[in-house]
């Protein structure tokens, strides 16, 4: 549960009493049963999520975001153990804040500015429930050993993917979050292309060495480790080749999430992925996943007249759009994976299955 008391000092009491009402709307919506989000378990799953944040938090095209979205976000965030956040600009308020209403108990790890034109100044982060979720200590960012070759000039990737490893009850896991240059608005832009297709290949060929798992002697391997790549893949559908690209490299969309809707707001793009490389160890789906769609509880489409004063700083803009910077224009996209191997390991020890490490 997020920090709420700072409500209270909010001087406008309408202003306060949607707050209340949006935050109770929300968590009305995460226990609706076909597209809300499970409750966190003490240490039996992992509830794991993907989310641009759009423009988080640059202030240039609406003004920046005040309170009432901080609340917002940090509610939906707060219902996970782990996210993958894209889309960061160059100030940390946004991450310190969010830390700030989520509780001691959470953190944050993040990458600095990229740099150069396609990189818009953007950072990636990861914020985590330490209740739950430890950091291993593997934090880099992937630069290809032979860069992409686009239009006569050689390039990397317009924002580096970003790595780190982190383990939840019996599971190691390093995550990989990507936010894929968009170019231009086709299905197939070619270095967008070029970018995924790079990306799955250089993550197969080199696997063993991102895992940060216990390693048991100096010339030992690390344990078996799980490789998932997160994030904004400017994917227009699941059919096409820069799908295909992934899969293609090993990369397995669990179950639960090969039928949702799409992860923008108008649900039609399959913009954000979440996906594992080829086997998992410790960590299992349960097939419980999906986006959450938060424009159904607040910035409803019937609550414009309710945002007039607020949009009138910085007009211009139809409350539709508007309401896109103070949320996203994308839905977080979640997984609930098993962590508990207990059965599994006992059986080791009791003869019944391969021998425990």
């Amino acid at each position: 549960m997020p920090f709420y008391s700072d409500i209270r000092t909010i001087k406008d009491q309408a202003k306060r009493n949607r707050i209340v009402r949006g935050l109770k709307a929300l968590r009305e919506g995460f226990a609706d049963p076909e597209h809300g989000i499970p409750s966190k378990s003490a240490d039996n799953t992992l509830l794991m999520a993907s989310w641009n944040i759009r423009e988080f938090d640059a202030g240039s095209k609406a003004s920046f975001r005040d309170e009432e979205a901080y609340y917002y976000i940090a509610e939906i965030i707060s219902r996970f153990d782990i996210v993958a956040i894209q889309e960061v600009r160059r100030s940390l308020y946004p991450l310190q804040n969010l830390k700030r209403l989520l509780g001691s108990w959470w953190d944050f790890l993040v990458t600095d500015i990229t740099l150069g034109a396609g990189g818009n100044s953007e950072r990636m982060a990861f914020l985590y429930d330490r209740r739950k979720v430890d950091f291993t200590g593997l934090a880099a960012e992937l630069v290809l050993d032979k860069a992409i070759a686009i239009d006569e000039k050689i390039v990397q990737f317009a924002r580096s993917p970003y790595i780190a490893g982190f383990r939840a009850g019996w599971a190691y896991f390093t995550l990989v979050t990507v936010h894929v240059y968009y170019g231009k608005g086709v299905p197939v832009d070619e270095r967008r292309l070029a970018e995924i297709q790079k990306l799955a290949e250089t993550l197969t060929k080199f696997a063993p060495d991102f895992s940060s798992a216990r390693v048991y002697s100096p010339d030992g391997k690390p344990q078996r480790d799980n490789l998932l790549l997160l994030g904004d893949f400017n994917i227009f559908n699941r059919k096409d080749v820069t799908m295909e690209a992934l899969t293609k490299a090993g990369f397995v969309v669990p179950d639960g999430l090969q039928s949702i809707p799409g992860s923008n707001v108008d649900q039609k793009k399959h913009y954000d992925q979440i996906a594992y490389h080829k086997k998992l160890a410790g960590l299992k789906p349960t097939k419980r996943a999906g986006v959450f769609n938060f424009f159904d509880h607040v910035y409803r489409a019937d609550q414009e007249a309710d945002y007039a004063a607020e949009r009138a700083v910085k007009g211009g803009r139809s409350y539709k759009d508007w309401r896109t910077f103070r949320m996203s224009d994308h839905l977080p996209m979640w997984v609930e994976f098993d962590i508990d191997d207990s059965n599994a390991y006992l059986d080791k020890l009791a003869g019944t299955g391969p021998a425990p490490p």
